[in-house]
């Protein structure tokens, strides 16, 4: 006769795949698997599977775990362009645009890692290669102060390749130093 333990063991995994089923932040996703990876093992080392529960153990959630952690870290990421100097003026609005962006990343469970670049030249050719998501200009212009003077206006300009993140940013980023662009960069690449 089988205990009335091995019921709510067995009940425990349903459950846990329900709730790793509607689970949106990824983290707490891959703490789930490893849960419900850990309830297996339990079920079938009670009920006599050793072998299968040490499988399961090993592989289906310390290997499998691990695996899917590289694979979010790595993979949840914005990478942003900048040009080198620009990080270096204190008195304008860089630092607030930069704090705003890591921010609205936050919310979405992605990290936003500063790529430098020598020149705006750079900056270009990085996003059209693909090798960041968006990037960030600095844009100076002469912006009238009274009837007679002008004083130089600093305002940047985010342009975003990824068409999610440029949704996201599009929402929730509330900078209004920033203009923000989507650059559709397969259909640059089908002209050329």
């Amino acid at each position: 006769m089988i205990d009335k333990y091995i019921y709510v063991i067995v009940a425990l995994l349903p459950l846990t795949a329900a709730i790793l089923l509607f689970e949106t932040n990824p983290y707490n996703a891959l703490i789930l698997r490893g849960i419900l990876g850990a309830v297996a093992a339990l079920v079938y080392a009670v009920l006599g599977g050793a072998d299968v529960a040490l499988t399961e153990a090993l592989v289906g959630t310390m290997l499998a775990v691990t695996l899917y952690v590289i694979a979010v870290r790595s993979s949840f990421v914005m990478r942003l362009g900048i040009v080198q100097e620009e990080q270096t003026i204190s008195e304008d609005c860089f630092p607030e645009i930069i704090a705003s962006l890591k921010t609205v990343m936050q919310k979405h469970h992605l990290r936003l890692e500063l790529v430098e670049y020598s020149n705006s030249q750079a900056l270009e050719q990085a996003l059209a290669a693909k090798e960041v998501h968006a990037i960030c200009t600095n844009n100076t212009e002469l912006a009238p102060n009274n009837k007679i003077s002008y004083q130089t206006k600093t305002n940047y300009q985010t342009k975003v390749r990824v068409h999610r993140l440029f949704e996201i940013l599009q929402t929730e980023l509330t900078s209004a130093e920033t203009s923000l662009n989507y650059i559709n960069i397969s259909s640059l690449e089908e002209k050329h």
